[in-house]
């Protein structure tokens, strides 16, 4: 089965295409469990959705629970308003229950989703006594999610990670200059493992754009920056961590360098494969994929938005050169997905350099191209994609990738895509569906 089987299978969204979107109600992080039976969605306006994979039909996914992680709130010592808008989700391994970590700029909170019985108490009254007596009956359980732990106070910029650690008991926490471990136990205390603030902010050259922990080895880290290095961490070799134990950048073509260069090589995000061989990061105008015996040079480099650097001009002036566009790599690191202008998104087979475009428009949702990379001599261009015909209040920021399956989750403003590509052996006969919150 060839990439162009990519299948339309669900969305969840606002209930007309026509209808006004809402701000709060604009999706702002996607992310499956480990085992991808459940899909967690953070928005704007502070809320957590989370469905479950259906058990009948495997391709489906079906409401589960939704809760208000986070409301606003106001920082009285710096006279500033801090938005409720969920800025990453992620799920903690867990045996039986199912534990996740939610963020806004400053605040980060541990939930637990669990049934709860829901009772009634009604009042008997015998018939000939002045005696009433209540009974409490038990009816069906219903989920619901649970704050366990609240961790503040520790970040004096806006926090743009978390990363649940492989041994299940810890995780980091980025802002744009320091990188906090935490014990998920304790949450009012954290230890700092990496601070790049200097002495003289004047001599501020970089900042902490993303952190991940390595998905097998718990001592291992990595963070990017906003000059397109990755620097990998090791807290074996020292408690702090500001002197990396490798670092990856790619070194800039002297003859594209432009008044531009430093705010589209800023990485936005980074994420390890699987298997904890590869890296992938995105920045504005490319995907880069890393192997981690390899500093010197990346393994493979994508190009997303080349056809825009004519319009860097632009970009800048309407700040959408300041998009922070997110990427993730499938369960088997064959394949990087990331997301770009006109609602599109870009699965792409680097190892074979075949690329599918993938549309998650509402109206239609089941346009997909696919294309193999161009040959010597051409220029590489996403389908329906000309630098003159963009809508740049379409994008996809947020994406993610299944971790054992190809199944795809994709935000498009207030919507939730899902497309997949069933397996040979599948059961081909569940038809594709729209659902509406």
């Amino acid at each position: 089965m060839s990439d162009s089987d990519w299948k339309f299978s669900q969305v969840f969204g606002e209930r007309s295409a026509v209808e006004e979107v809402s701000e709060v109600d604009i999706v702002s992080a996607i992310e499956f469990d480990d085992t991808g039976n459940f899909l967690a969605v953070g928005d704007r306006g502070g809320r957590v959705i989370v469905f479950e994979r259906s058990q009948i039909a495997r391709r489906e996914y079906k409401f589960y629970v939704e809760y208000q992680s986070h409301d606003p709130e106001f920082d009285y010592l710096k006279s500033l308003e801090i938005e409720e808008k969920i800025n990453k989700i992620r799920w903690c391994k867990s045996n039986n229950s199912h534990f996740m970590l939610t963020t806004n700029d400053k605040t980060i909170k541990l939930w637990k989703l669990h049934n709860k019985k829901v009772r009634t108490v009604t009042t008997l009254k015998p018939e000939g006594s002045q005696l009433s007596i209540p009974k409490v009956t038990t009816k069906d359980s219903v989920v619901t999610a649970t704050s366990r732990r609240v961790y503040s106070n520790a970040h004096t910029y806006h926090v743009n990670s978390i990363s649940p650690n492989s041994d299940g008991e810890t995780f980091i926490s980025a802002d744009d200059l320091r990188i906090n471990l935490w014990n998920l136990e304790v949450s009012d205390q954290s230890f700092n493992i990496v601070d790049m603030k200097p002495e003289n902010m004047e001599e501020l050259s970089e900042v902490i754009t993303a952190a991940e922990f390595h998905p097998l080895h718990c001592n291992v880290f990595m963070y990017s920056t906003s000059k397109g290095s990755i620097k990998l961490g090791d807290l074996r070799s020292s408690a702090l961590c500001d002197k990396h134990s490798k670092s990856f950048e790619q070194e800039e073509d002297p003859s594209t360098k432009s008044f531009f260069s430093e705010i589209i090589s800023s990485i936005s995000d980074c994420k390890f494969s699987g298997d904890g061989r590869y890296m992938v990061s995105r920045d504005y105008m490319t995907v880069k994929v890393w192997d981690l015996a390899m500093e010197s040079r990346p393994v493979k480099v994508i190009k997303i938005h080349e056809q825009l650097r004519s319009k860097l001009c632009d970009l800048y002036e309407n700040d959408c050169i300041f998009d922070k566009f997110e990427c993730n790599i499938s369960h088997d690191g064959s394949k990087v997905i990331t997301g770009s202008y006109n609602n599109f998104v870009y699965v792409y087979d680097w190892q074979n350099d075949h690329t599918t475009a993938i549309e998650a428009n509402k109206t239609n949702p089941t346009k997909i191209r696919s294309s193999n990379a161009p040959t010597a001599g051409e220029k590489r261009r996403a389908p329906d994609f000309s630098a003159d015909s963009i809508d740049y209040q379409k994008k996809c920021l947020h994406v993610a990738y299944h971790p054992t399956n190809d199944i795809l989750s994709i935000g498009a403003s207030s919507n939730l895509f899902i497309y997949d590509k069933p397996s040979s052996n599948s059961n081909s006969n569940s038809s594709d569906s729209t659902t509406n919150n």
